[in-house]
C-alpha cells in the first residue's frame, strides 16, 4: 500500500528559475511519514547488519553472497516498492523508493547491484510489459528469486543510445538478435535482461530504417552468452560483463513495448535511475562523513585530536553542508514527482504513459540530481581520504574503497557531460515550445538590466536569511541573463556550443541547489525546529560556494558571446548582480563542524 505524504502542490519542471518556492510547500526529509521513517530504519539496519559484514565476500565477487543478500532484501519487501500489488509488490511512492536507495548505499558494490535490479532492471516491465510479461516476471523480481539487468550500452554507443548496432530480425514467431552489449551491471548472475536492439527489415538493409526496440531475454535463451567479468577501478564487487548475442532466438511475445518505441523506454527509465542515483550519493556521502569524523576524533597529532584542527574541520563542515544541500534537492524533487503522480485522475492512475509523462516533467531536475549528487560524493570521499592521510591510501581502511567506488557515478545513467547538455537543452526546448515561460522572463529581465539600477527594494532586515535570499534572486537573474545572451548570440545553433551549454548548466544546477537549501532552511525556521539554526548556517556557507561557481560560469558565457562595448556592458551587469557582503565562512564552518563532530555523523 502506498504511503501517505504531506500534501505538496503540483509544480512545473524547471519553474525554479522563474519562481520563489513557498517553503511550506517544498517536500523535505522532515516531512517523512512514520511509515517512511520505519522503512528508512529497516533499510539502514539491513545495510549495517547484513551487507557491511559481508563486504569482503562481496568485493571478492562471491556472487552467491550477493544473491543471498538480495533475496533477504526481497524478503523484507525492499525489492518490491515500485511493483504493483497485483504482481506481489508494495506499490509505494517514489519518495519511499528513494529513501531505500539512500539508506542502502553504505557499500557501493551492493548498492549498485540492488539499484540496477529494482530500478532499470524491473521498471521497464512495470511500465511497458504486457499482462503476460508482468505475471511471468514481476512476482519473481519482487522477492529476489530472479535478478534483473538492463542492457543498453555498446562499445561504440555509450551515451549515444540511438546509435546502437545490435539488430533483431523477425523470423516467424521468434526474433533473432545479433550484437554485443557492454558494461552490463548484474550480468554475471542476472536471470532476466532488458535488451535494446534495432529491428531490421531483411528486405531493406538500410540501417537508418531499423526501429529501436526492447526485448526481454532470459539467461538460458539460445544464442546468449555472458562474457567475462570486467576488472574495474571501483565497485569491484558488482558484476559487470558484456552480453554476446549470436543468433539469439527469443519468442516474439518477448518484445517489450511497441516496435520502434524502445527509445521511450530507455530515456524514461533513465529519469528514475538519475533521481535514485542522486539519493544514493547522499547516502554514500553520509557513510563517508561518519568514517571521516570517527577517524579524526581518534587520530592524535601534536598532542590533540586532529578533529580540533581548523583545516580538518573545514573538510568536515564542507561535507556536512553538501549532504544537507544534496538531500534537500533530492527529496524536494522526488516529493514534487509524487505530487504530480498523485494528481493523475483515478481513471489513469495505472496508465504507464501518463505516469511517465508526469515524471518526464522533471527531467531537468533528475539530471541535476545525478550531476550534482555524483560530484558532491566525489568531493566528500576526497575529503575523507585527506583526513585519513596515508591510511586513506591503504585498502584495509574504508576511505580508499569509497574513493574508488565514487568515480563511476559521474558515468552511470548518462555521463555528467551528457546530463549537462540535457539540463540546458531541455529547458531551452521547453522555453521554445511555450511549456515554460522562460523566454518572456529573459526578455523582461533584459529590459530591467539595461535600465539604471533601482535602490527601492526592501532590505529584508526581518528575514533571518535575507542576504541569502537576495543572493539567490540575483543568481536566478544571472541564469536568465546568461541564457538570454547565449540565445541571442547562437540562436538555434546554441545546442552545438557544448562549452556554453555546460557553463549554463553549471549555473542552473547551482541555482536549484541553492534554492532547495534556502527553502528547507526557511521551512525549518518557520516550524521553530531545533535544527533550524544549523540548517541556516549550512545554507549561508553553501551560498558562498554556489555563488562562486555561478559567477565563474556566467563570466565564461559572457566572454564567449560578447565582445567590445557589449562585453563591457554585460560585465558591468554581472558585477551589479554578484555584488554582496561576504559571510564569515570560517565561523560558519567551525559551528557546523562542531555539530557534526559532537554527533559523530551528519548532524541533521
Amino acid at each position: 500500500m502506498a504511503t501517505t505524504l504531506a500534501p505538496t502542490p503540483v509544480v512545473t519542471g524547471g519553474s525554479f528559475l522563474l519562481n520563489e518556492p513557498d517553503p511550506a510547500a517544498v517536500f523535505t526529509p522532515e516531512d517523512f511519514s512514520d511509515e517512511q521513517r520505519q522503512i528508512a530504519s529497516t533499510a539502514a539496519e539491513f545495510a549495517t547488519n547484513e551487507v557491511l559484514p559481508a563486504a569482503d565476500d562481496i568485493e571478492a565477487k562471491h556472487f552467491d553472497v550477493t544473491r543471498a543478500l538480495l533475496k533477504k532484501a526481497g524478503d523484507l519487501g525492499l525489492m518490491a516498492v515500485d511493483i504493483p500489488e497485483e504482481y506481489g509488490g508494495l506499490a509505494m511512492d517514489k519518495v519511499t523508493s528513494a529513501i531505500i536507495a539512500d539508506r542502502m548505499s553504505m557499500l557501493a558494490s551492493f548498492s549498485v547491484a540492488f539499484s540496477a535490479h529494482v530500478g532499470i532492471g524491473t521498471l521497464p516491465i512495470v511500465w511497458y510489459g504486457t499482462e503476460a510479461q508482468k505475471q511471468r516476471y514481476l512476482p519473481k523480481l519482487a522477492t529476489g528469486e530472479w535478478i534483473a539487468a538492463y542492457a543498453l550500452s555498446e562499445a561504440s554507443s555509450g551515451s549515444d543510445a540511438m546509435n546502437i548496432r545490435t539488430r533483431a530480425v523477425r523470423e516467424g514467431d521468434h526474433y533473432v538478435l545479433n550484437g554485443e552489449k557492454m558494461w552490463i551491471t548484474n550480468a554475471g548472475f542476472a536471470d532476466l535482461f532488458t535488451v535494446f536492439a534495432k529491428i531490421a527489415d531483411p528486405a531493406d538493409p538500410d540501417p537508418s530504417k531499423a526501429k529501436m526496440s526492447a526485448f526481454l531475454i532470459e539467461r538460458n535463451a539460445p544464442g546468449l552468452t555472458i562474457g567475462a567479468e570486467e576488472h574495474k577501478l571501483g565497485i569491484r564487487g558488482s558484476s559487470t560483463c558484456p552480453l554476446i548475442l549470436n543468433d539469439c532466438r527469443i519468442p516474439a511475445e518477448n518484445l517489450l513495448g511497441e516496435t520502434g518505441k524502445g527509445h521511450h523506454i530507455a530515456f524514461n527509465i533513465l529519469n528514475i535511475g538519475r533521481f535514485k542515483l542522486g539519493a544514493a550519493c547522499v547516502g554514500g556521502s553520509r557513510t563517508s562523513l561518519a568514517n571521516a569524523i570517527r577517524y579524526a576524533k581518534e587520530r592524535k597529532a601534536f598532542g590533540k585530536s586532529i578533529s580540533e584542527f581548523g583545516l580538518i574541520q573545514q573538510k568536515i563542515s564542507d561535507s556536512a553542508m553538501r549532504i544537507y544541500v544534496g538531500e534537500s534537492m533530492a527529496y524536494r524533487t522526488i516529493g514534487a514527482i509524487d505530487a504530480a503522480l498523485a494528481a493523475i485522475p483515478e481513471a489513469d492512475a495505472h496508465n504507464s504513459r501518463e505516469i511517465q509523462k508526469r515524471i518526464e516533467e522533471f527531467a531537468v531536475e533528475c539530471s541535476i540530481l545525478k550531476v550534482w549528487g555524483s560530484e558532491m560524493l566525489d568531493a566528500i570521499v576526497d575529503h575523507t581520504v585527506q583526513i585519513y592521510a596515508g591510511y586513506g591510501y591503504v585498502e584495509e581502511y574504508p576511505a580508499e574503497r569509497a574513493y574508488r567506488d565514487s568515480r563511476i557515478n559521474r558515468i552511470f545513467e548518462g555521463t555528467n557531460e551528457i546530463n549537462r547538455l540535457i539540463i540546458t537543452g531541455f529547458l531551452m526546448k521547453r522555453a521554445m515550445s511555450g511549456q515554460l515561460p522562460l523566454l518572456a522572463a529573459i526578455k523582461q529581465l533584459m529590459d530591467e538590466l539595461m535600465s539604471p539600477p533601482s535602490f527601492s527594494d526592501s532590505d529584508g532586515a526581518d528575514d533571518l536569511l535575507a542576504r541569502e535570499a537576495q543572493m539567490l534572486a540575483n543568481a536566478k537573474k544571472l541564469a536568465l541573463f546568461s541564457a538570454g545572451s547565449a540565445s541571442q548570440k547562437y540562436m538555434n545553433g546554441l545546442a552545438d556550443q557544448q562549452e556554453v551549454m555546460g557553463a549554463l548548466a553549471d549555473i542552473i544546477l547551482e541555482v536549484y541547489a541553492f534554492d532547495s537549501a534556502l527553502a528547507r532552511a526557511r521551512k525549518l525556521a518557520a516550524s521553530r525546529s531545533a535544527q533550524a539554526s544549523l540548517a541556516a548556517d549550512m545554507t549561508r556557507l553553501y551560498s558562498a560556494t554556489a555563488f562562486h561557481t555561478i559567477e565563474s560560469a556566467a563570466r565564461q558565457v559572457i566572454a564567449a558571446v560578447a565582445e567590445g562595448d557589449m562585453l563591457r556592458t554585460q560585465l558591468a551587469i554581472l558585477r551589479r548582480l554578484v555584488k554582496h557582503e561576504p559571510a564569515d565562512t570560517i565561523a560558519l564552518s567551525r559551528t557546523i563542524a562542531r555539530a557534526a563532530i559532537e554527533a559523530g555523523r551528519y548532524p541533521l
